[in-house]
């Protein structure tokens, strides 16, 4: 697979059963998350977030952790 494939290309890619025999070591899986934190959001904000996940093909609640994990590495150094 092409490392500069568009989503659209990505989907269309793995469309074929061909493409879905998996490659390599199994990979370890994360731990599960916690509990669901709710957290209310501007609507205005809302509307940007969901724009950039949607941008980065990530879900909103993907795109929150990957922003919180950001700013705590940014912190730490």
């Amino acid at each position: 697979m092409n490392a500069e494939m568009s989503p659209e290309q990505e989907r269309a890619f793995y469309a074929d059963p061909a493409n879905q025999v998996p490659e390599g070591r199994p990979r370890r899986r994360r731990p599960r998350m916690s509990e669901p934190v709710p957290v209310r959001f501007p609507v205005e904000l809302l509307q940007r977030v969901r724009a950039r996940a949607d941008a980065d093909d990530r879900s909103v609640s993907s795109w929150i952790r990957r922003a919180v994990e950001h700013e705590l590495e940014r912190d730490a150094g």
